[in-house]
């Protein structure tokens, strides 16, 4: 999508990276400051939702899960926490941090079972320490925060990266864990970072495409752990289990496991999914990844069309390769990309689960209709994914919705709606993006949309 006022509209996802060590996992990648902006925004309450999942299907993500990681490379035996857990911040970590975290804590306890505290004892289970974006991408350059083993600090982690006693696939139970997060990021971007590697350093250390509704999946649609990962991670802390089972040990466990936690489970029809396979994985890098041309991206994106084609895909796997090859088209040939917007939604809406990634699509298509001055187009396109993005808890989404609706009502004249909508975004805004000139040019580049201006 592109023309004199077209922008594409990143929308604060941060991509999970391959691991660049063995015993990594990572996240890949605004500014604190006095805002003259209206006050920052924040979810309250969570209201957990799981999308209904036959027990075998569950059976078989957490065995992939669980004994595998993103690099590829077995597990031999499942690695957890034994008993209680504690967690510690240190680092300068910024103003929202503890509040967040105090809430993951909240629904790890209550959604998932964890027995999981917060502490300041130097011994603790976790660590979370929060440092400038630079200490970490010194250590790792295309990560946003990750986690590592047998570590309590940064410091400590540089000394012993390369050695086993970070190494996850040598570990047969988890003691000691930290987790490396920026403290000069926007406020999402920090609990976004909280949320995925918390998880990580409790549970699965893979991510799997195939998932629609989770956190452990690399299109990083999710921001905050869903039910389905909070089940994953139920069955992780079962009584059932315990760290060094192998992969027989635990599959023989599992049924009885999702029978108990899950049992409406047991007569819902498995989905069968199939594995991902890397070529899909690496078209789909290189599609949406940095360092390419645009003719790249569009060949990449164009290989994870026709891979997704040959295996039958008719899921979100399949939506995603036409919204990577609508990112790849919309600088150059904006009708195309609009055509492969729409093919994105249209897989999207025939699937459960997937009502986060068509709030991200709807975002593309808005943007396309109040390009061509069409108000009323945009506004019946926005209309169903506010609620969404606000249920998900994704601020950086939802403020460029509200964004967006601003500059469609403008279209309409409805101009003192639009700027009561506007205003609404802002506080929104914050959260998601982080620091006022962060907040502005979003602004900026969705104002630029409308050809009136």
């Amino acid at each position: 999508m592109k023309g004199s006022f077209l922008f594409p509209l990143i929308l604060a996802v941060n991509a999970c990276v391959p691991a660049s060590q063995p015993g990594v996992v990572t996240r890949a990648a605004m500014e604190p400051s006095i805002s003259s902006l209206p006050p920052m925004k924040s979810f309250g309450a969570h209201s957990p939702t799981t999308v209904p999942k036959s027990n075998n299907d569950l059976s078989l993500d957490f065995i992939e899960l669980a004994f595998r990681m993103e690099s590829g490379k077995d597990l031999s035996v499942l690695t957890r926490f034994e008993g209680p857990v504690s967690i510690r911040v240190t680092g300068a970590p910024p103003p929202t941090l503890r509040p967040d975290l105090s809430r993951l804590i909240n629904r790890l306890r209550t959604e998932a079972g964890v027995d999981i505290s917060p502490t300041d004892a130097p011994g603790a289970n976790i660590t979370v320490e929060a440092v400038s974006r630079s200490k970490i991408r010194n250590v790792l350059p295309q990560a946003a925060c990750f986690v590592a083993p047998n570590v309590g600090s940064l410091d400590e982690y540089k000394r012993a990266r390369r050695s086993p006693q970070t190494n996850w696939s040598l570990m047969t139970t988890r003691t000691r864990v930290a987790i490396f997060v920026p403290n000069d990021a926007s406020p999402q971007e920090v609990r976004d970072c909280l949320h995925e590697e918390i998880a990580q350093a409790l549970g699965p250390l893979n991510d799997l495409y195939r998932l629609p509704d989770s956190v452990f999946n690399d299109d990083n649609v999710h921001t905050v752990l869903t039910g389905f990962d909070m089940m994953i991670l139920r069955a992780f802390y079962d009584p059932a289990l315990k760290s060094g089972m192998s992969r027989g040990q635990v599959a023989n466990a599992l049924p009885g496991i999702f029978a108990r936690i899950n049992p409406g489970g047991t007569s819902t029809r498995p989905r069968f999914a199939t594995r991902t396979p890397r070529e899909w994985n690496a078209a789909v890098q290189g599609a949406l990844g940095p360092g390419r041309t645009d003719g790249q991206r569009q060949d990449a994106a164009y290989s994870a069309i026709k891979i997704a084609q040959s295996l039958g895909w008719q899921d979100h796997r399949r939506a995603f390769a036409h919204y990577a090859m609508g990112r790849a088209l919309q600088s150059g040939d904006a009708e195309a990309a609009h055509k492969q917007y729409l093919m994105a939604d249209l897989f999207y809406s025939r699937n459960p689960g997937t009502d986060l990634h068509r709030a991200y699509v709807a975002t593309q298509l808005a943007a396309y209709a109040i390009s061509k001055a069409d108000g009323a187009e945009a506004l019946r396109i926005i209309g169903p994914h506010i609620e969404t993005a606000r249920y998900r808890e994704n601020a950086a989404l939802l403020s460029t919705l509200l964004l967006l609706r601003a500059e469609a009502l403008e279209l309409e004249n409805r101009a003192a709606e639009a700027k009561l909508v506007r205003v609404d975004s802002l506080g929104w805004a914050r959260y998601g993006f982080g620091s006022d000139w962060a907040v502005r040019a979003k602004m900026r580049e969705i104002a630029s949309l409308n050809p009136l201006k």
